[in-house]
């Protein structure tokens, strides 16, 4: 079974034995980020620093003129990714015998939500949420597409996983986050995740609803969750709290804007990029679902796409609706946190593949081959030894 780990630019460069360090993990590919959102970032075995603190989401190679007299545009990354800064890392990655794709980090910037507040998600209270960029705005959906195949077809890579590439809400891993003193749920989640700018606005009004009167339905039916009284479940809580028509009206749209971005995305990257490139998303299989692993139709994504990566930290459960909805040929990998301190069970890495395997996966992801200490390689390195 072909595995993949990921790794940041920052992790190779500098560090002449990274590269083979991570081929001597038995991963056959690495998942290379090329855009990717601001982050701090531990590098537990590099010679010339430990952390790593990338400011503002940035492309991390130089980009090219396509972007003149755009008002959006991919930020340069600073002096944690400097120059082509993905390109170096690649070469080493690929002089060690890996095969290497970019990773894309998409609809999640909150650097532009600062410089350009109006392209951010607005919640039913009228908050903004700068690290969402809405994915219904005309000018944020073509910056979208032009920056996933200009950074998912870099030179030499195999292929592209692209992550973000639907609707992000309020989750969010931010600074200081002291956001969990109320227990939200899903139908709390979906609730403060809905956006009310402008360009939603005029899709709530083509469902036949008013954007202002929908705003007070989702304000009403958060009063409950404020006072701890969430309802269990996933859709049929949404539709408890808000009423099933107005529940079912706002899923509609937002389905059709995430399915129509992710086709178009798609597109773009197989319209740039050679024979054989593989593209696949990171993806959830509840449609309403927000975040990196964006939410999909599984039989919509699978007919686009090459394939999905699906997080399974909790479990390989998610794998199941794309198994049952898949297309033969298609790539079902499935992504498991091997750093112990961050909630990953490297220990118990071989029972978790061979469940996963047990329910249609096809490949595996590493989620993170940088961050992870030595112990925690080391218990990667022989599972996949074991398992051949």
């Amino acid at each position: 079974m072909k595995s993949s780990a990921f790794v940041y630019p920052w992790d190779v460069n500098g560090d002449p034995e990274a590269a083979g360090r991570i081929a001597g993990l038995g991963v056959q590919q690495v998942t290379l980020a090329s855009a990717y959102h601001s982050t701090r970032a531990l590098t537990p075995r590099h010679p010339r620093h430990r952390i790593v603190t990338a400011s503002h989401a940035a492309a991390l190679y130089p980009v090219d003129e396509r972007w003149e007299g755009r008002r959006l545009w991919p930020y340069t990354a600073g002096d944690w990714a400097p120059g082509d800064a993905y390109g170096e890392a690649a070469d080493a990655l690929a002089g060690a015998g890996l095969d290497v794709h970019t990773w894309v980090v998409l609809a999640h910037n909150s650097r532009m939500g600062e410089e350009f507040p109006e392209t951010s998600v607005v919640n039913a209270y009228g908050d903004r949420y700068p690290w969402a960029p809405c994915i219904a705005q005309p000018d944020t959906r073509a910056y979208l597409v032009e920056l996933a195949a200009e950074a998912a077809v870099r030179p030499g890579a195999d292929g592209t996983e692209l992550e973000s590439l639907g609707w992000y809400g309020l989750a969010h891993l931010h600074a200081h986050d002291k956001t969990a003193g109320v227990a939200l749920g899903d139908a709390g989640q979906y609730l403060m995740s809905l956006c009310f700018c402008p360009s939603c606005g005029d899709g709530y009004a083509q469902q036949g609803l008013d954007p202002q009167e929908l705003a007070v339905a989702v304000r009403r039916a958060l009063e409950p969750v404020w006072r701890g009284e969430a309802p269990a479940g996933g859709w049929e809580a949404v539709e408890k709290l808000l009423g099933g028509e107005l529940a079912t009206a706002t899923r509609a749209w937002r389905d059709s804007v995430a399915r129509s971005l992710q086709t178009e995305a798609v597109t773009a990257v197989r319209s740039a990029a050679p024979e054989g490139f593989r593209i696949v998303l990171h993806a959830d299989p509840v449609s309403y679902h927000c975040g990196a692993n964006a939410g999909v139709d599984p039989g919509h994504i699978l007919s686009v796409a090459d394939g999905v990566v699906v997080p399974c930290a909790a479990g390989p459960g998610l794998l199941t609706p794309f198994a049952d909805r898949g297309v033969e040929g298609s790539v079902l990998a499935a992504n498991f946190t091997v750093v112990s301190g961050m909630g990953g069970r490297p220990a118990e890495l071989g029972a978790d593949i061979a469940r996963a395997v047990e329910l249609g996966a096809t490949e595996v992801r590493l989620y993170h081959a940088g961050l992870a200490s030595d112990e925690d390689l080391s218990l990667v390195t022989q599972t996949l030894a074991r398992l051949g």
